[in-house]
């Protein structure tokens, strides 16, 4: 944790309020063409999707660490762990997102077994406590590089227009029917990254949204990382005593 107070407050409604109204200006995909000087390995070019303000070119920083917090308040911190993208149920990566059932494959081998990755993920379950319109956020990042590679959010209503905006924003989706229950994806490509809804059928008879971001290239690079320290031969150890002096 962060370190900054975690006493609750009454929470607010929200509706189209400025501060609701700027929460989707930030969550709008917007592209940028000033990225900042990247150190290697990190990925330069053009930008793709991002979230508040964060995107394929980002370096996770204190700094950004310390903004994310004032927008979605306390955050959760994981530095390893596993990383599945596998979304919706299984198998919808294979049909409708090869590309990233690829990747996915290559950070989950051998299969059945679980495979830890040093990773940067940040988790925020009280963001509607500082008036922003998620239920829950999860930001991983490369740990070492401090690029963005996968976003998840959610929310159950969508009360500030989310969709219809990025609708506007992006022009018509994909859309992708389930194969099974009666719920749907919407789905953006741009640079080849990925950005989907997916709404998801609920016991009320109504949809719950998740949010997905796919930085498809960091995600390339990153694994290609893994794969390639995972090859190299470990270092030979010396015996203590030649080199304690």
């Amino acid at each position: 944790m962060d370190g900054r107070a975690s006493s609750k407050r009454p929470r607010r409604l929200i509706g189209f309020t400025p501060a609701a109204f700027a929460a989707i200006l930030f969550f709008l995909l917007a592209c940028s063409d000033n990225a900042p000087g990247p150190p290697p390995p990190a990925p330069t070019g053009p930008e793709s999707f991002t979230f508040f303000d964060i995107g394929r070119n980002s370096r996770f920083s204190d700094a950004l660490r310390k903004e994310l917090a004032r927008k979605l308040g306390n955050d959760a911190v994981e530095r390893r762990g596993i990383i599945d993208l596998e979304n919706n149920y299984k198998g919808f990566l294979e049909t409708h997102l090869p590309e990233l059932e690829a990747i996915n494959r290559r950070l989950n081998h051998p299969p059945g077994e679980r495979v830890d990755h040093a990773q940067i993920k940040l988790m925020y379950r009280y963001a509607r406590q500082e008036n922003a319109p998620f239920d829950y956020v999860e930001l991983v990042f490369d740990a070492q590089a401090g690029t963005p590679l996968v976003f998840r959010i959610r929310f159950k209503e969508d009360e500030s227009g989310l969709v219809d905006a990025l609708r506007d924003k992006h022009g018509p989706p994909q859309v992708v029917a389930w194969e099974m229950e009666s719920g749907q994806s919407l789905i953006w490509r741009k640079e080849q990254d990925v950005l989907m809804v997916s709404l998801v059928p609920n016991v009320y008879g109504g949809s719950d949204h998740h949010v997905f971001i796919y930085f498809t290239v960091n995600l390339s690079r990153w694994a290609e990382s893994e794969q390639a320290s995972k090859q190299q031969p470990p270092m030979e150890k010396s015996p203590a005593g030649k080199t304690a002096f």
